[in-house]
């Protein structure tokens, strides 16, 4: 199963709590890292759905990268409310070069095991990925 380019796969609890994210709610964001060691994406973290936007950013290390999830809520002009899944990739300027090009190559591979991503960004700080731009990019 491992990708010939960058050698990861992904851990099946990915799929799962992505599901259980869009399926049934179950949570408000999912945090995944890759384990080096283990060649493999795995689930670093989940926020319940009480969880707030600050704890979703509070929860992205400031020098490692990360893959996340997270379930937008908002209103739209028509006062309807809706949600939309935005999948990250959080690439800060201080991570390890070697992390960042980890993650920039296997990113394709594990976004097609997650169907039904809707919206995606690319973050090297947080204001790349701060409510406003998932305001704008919600519409």
């Amino acid at each position: 199963m491992a990708n010939a380019a960058s050698g990861m796969a992904v851990n099946d609890d990915c799929k799962l709590k992505f599901l259980e994210l869009k399926a049934k709610r179950t949570y408000r964001f999912v945090i995944f890292k890759i384990d080096e060691k283990q060649k493999e994406v795995v689930v670093e973290k989940v926020g319940e759905p009480s969880s707030s936007y600050e704890d979703f950013a509070a929860s992205l290390p400031t020098d490692e990268c990360r893959y996340a999830i997270y379930d937008f809520d908002f209103v739209t002009e028509e006062n309807l409310q809706k949600s939309k899944i935005f999948f990250i990739a959080w690439s800060p300027d201080s991570s390890r070069v070697r992390s960042k090009m980890l993650y920039a190559s296997s990113k394709d591979r594990f976004k097609r095991q997650l169907d039904g991503i809707q919206v995606e960004l690319q973050a090297t700080d947080p204001t790349e990925m701060g409510l406003d731009v998932f305001r704008s990019r919600a519409n």
